[in-house]
C-alpha cells in the first residue's frame, strides 16, 4: 500500500488529476495582444483629442459672441455721445435765442467784400 500512495502524492504534487469528466489539459488566461494594446490607446488618444478640440471650438464660438456684443456696445456708446453733442448744441441754440443778451442784439448785415 505504500507504493500507490506514493504514487497517489506525486501526482498530486504535478497537479495533474485524472479524475472521470476531468480534462488533463491546463488552459492559460487570454490577454490582448500587443498590437491590440496598441489600437486600444490610439482610439483612446483619438477619443480625447477630438473631446479637447470640441471644447476648444466652444470657446472660440464664444470669443466671437463676445467680441461682437462688445463692437455693439461700442457703436451704441458712440452714438450716445453723438446724441449728448446733438441735445447740447441744440439746447444752447435754444437758450441763446431766449436769452436777453440775444434780444438786444443787432442782426448782422453784410457790409461788403475785401477787393483785391
Amino acid at each position: 500500500m505504500s507504493i500507490s500512495t506514493t504514487t497517489y502524492v506525486s501526482r498530486r504534487v504535478e497537479g495533474i488529476s485524472f479524475a472521470r469528466n476531468r480534462n488533463t489539459i491546463r488552459h492559460t488566461k487570454r490577454s490582448l495582444g500587443s498590437i491590440s494594446q496598441i489600437v486600444i490607446v490610439s482610439m483612446l488618444t483619438l477619443v480625447f483629442g477630438l473631446i479637447y478640440v470640441a471644447e476648444g471650438t466652444k470657446a472660440t464660438s464664444f470669443d466671437y459672441e463676445l467680441s461682437s456684443v462688445e463692437s455693439e456696445i461700442s457703436e451704441m456708446n458712440v452714438k450716445k455721445d453723438d446724441l449728448a453733442v446733438e441735445k447740447a448744441r441744440l439746447t444752447s441754440v435754444a437758450a441763446a435765442k431766449n436769452s436777453t443778451v440775444a434780444a438786444t442784439m443787432e442782426d448782422a448785415t453784410v457790409t461788403g467784400y475785401v477787393a483785391e
